[in-house]
């Protein structure tokens, strides 16, 4: 009954979110700073992320290839499709629900415990709107780092595999032209906006209703950064079925 009372809970909060939305000249200032909190400043983070997770597949797909029958460009082919596919935008998602996730629900749980919401309420001031749709319209610009990862794991195979010998550069390029299908790059970035969706929104969830002091705060990062990340492979699991399946 817990699990199904903070379902709904959840769903309350996000109606609410859109509910007697905030000035514009305040809200803009507010989107422009969580745009450079969430997004800006997690891109460094992303790029090493990518670069040595693309370096990993490629070193890994050609240790196993093994059979001189198998063409080398397929080292290249593998890289592309695991990138794009699975280790941009899922990989570092659950990583961002780390990093963003536990920033989110922190904040707003700080903002809980020293009775700041209290004083927005008091003020007249949609809460939920004011602290939340900034974070969901920022999260908006994710697609754009995840685009980047993909680019940047790609480019960190192409390193490893050509100056660790594994195969010519030639091949490797190759394996990223052969058989490229257009809609895997739209259904990765698909996932990546309801990813971007569910970071924004579930860890704001934890902190806005959390209870207790600054002891609390800190278990409900962890607990926002496990429920996001379980939420995160549910998802990809679903689209995975419908969009590919």
């Amino acid at each position: 009954m817990n699990y199904l009372s903070s379902i709904g809970s959840y769903a309350i909060m996000v109606r609410e979110v859109f509910k007697k939305p905030t000035k514009w000249r305040i809200m803009k200032s507010l989107i422009l700073k969580e745009i450079d909190e969430l997004v800006y400043n997690s891109l460094g983070i992303i790029v090493f992320i990518s670069f040595f997770i693309g370096a990993v597949v490629t070193i890994q797909t050609a240790l196993n290839l093994t059979n001189p029958i198998i063409p080398r460009s397929l080292i290249g082919f593998a890289t592309r499709q695991s990138v794009i596919l699975e280790f941009a935008p899922t990989f570092v998602s659950v990583i961002m629900a780390g990093k963003v996730g536990s920033y989110i629900t922190s904040s707003i749980g700080t903002m809980r415990v020293t009775e700041q919401i209290d004083a927005l309420e008091v003020m007249g001031v949609n809460s939920l709107n004011y602290l939340v749709f900034p974070k969901i319209i920022a999260m908006l610009f994710y697609p754009f780092a995840i685009a980047i990862s993909m680019y940047v794991g790609i480019f960190g195979g192409w390193i490893a595999g050509v100056f660790g010998g594994f195969l010519t550069s030639t091949d490797f390029i190759n394996g990223l032209q052969e058989d490229f299908i257009p809609f895997h790059v739209g259904y990765a970035f698909t996932k990546t906006f309801l990813f971007a969706f569910v970071i924004a929104t579930i860890p704001s969830f934890h902190g806005y209703y959390m209870k207790g002091g600054a002891l609390e705060v800190g278990k409900a990062s962890t607990t926002s950064f496990v429920w996001t990340s379980v939420i995160i492979i549910i998802l990809n699991y679903v689209l995975t079925q419908l969009l590919l399946g």
